[in-house]
């Protein structure tokens, strides 16, 4: 039986090439079995920033240098778990051009991928994600708010998107 995680902050990073964007499958908890970007949970007392960055490492095997994330988005999740508790996760979205390496398969992340961004595999895909992905791609900067139900399979309600010229940096 899948456990239902709580993230209360945490980041996501896309590595983008061209037109391409590389996203992996996730093998456990949020988002098992959908393709994703690079992220996790930010730890005590690590900045945003330093946070992408050890997940890119840890979940591909690139290496970047901060100053090359560019922050495209702030999105609140606000999940609903099967006991009908409820936690908000605010994730702050990266993209990069820059890093160092070959992207490799993980423990949570198998088979990268790099999807045009005309052609993103939306039926696998978080809900969420197939509405903001593409925003973000366009090269708009979103703050984001979506209300998803247990173990984050379907949106309650539909997103709040507005776009932004700026996003702060915490």
């Amino acid at each position: 039986m899948d456990i239902e995680k709580t993230l209360l902050h945490a980041t996501v990073c896309y590595l983008i090439e061209g037109k391409q964007v590389l996203l992996g499958m996730k093998t456990d908890k949020i988002g098992k079995g959908c393709w994703n970007g690079y992220g996790g949970g930010i730890e005590p007392k690590e900045t945003q920033l330093r946070a992408a960055k050890r997940e890119l490492k840890e979940e591909c095997g690139v290496r970047t240098f901060q100053k090359h994330l560019k922050k495209v988005a702030i999105i609140d999740f606000h999940n609903t778990k099967s006991d009908g508790t409820t936690f908000v996760c605010r994730v702050h979205f990266y993209i990069t051009e820059i890093w160092r390496g070959i992207p490799k398969k993980s423990k949570e992340m198998e088979t990268p991928t790099w999807f045009s961004f005309k052609k993103l595999p939306i039926e696998k895909m978080m809900p969420a994600d197939k509405q903001f992905l593409p925003l973000i791609l366009s090269g708009k900067k979103i703050i984001a708010k979506a209300k998803y139900g247990p173990f984050q399979k379907e949106l309650l309600e539909p997103m709040e998107i507005k776009e932004v010229d700026s996003l702060p940096e915490n």
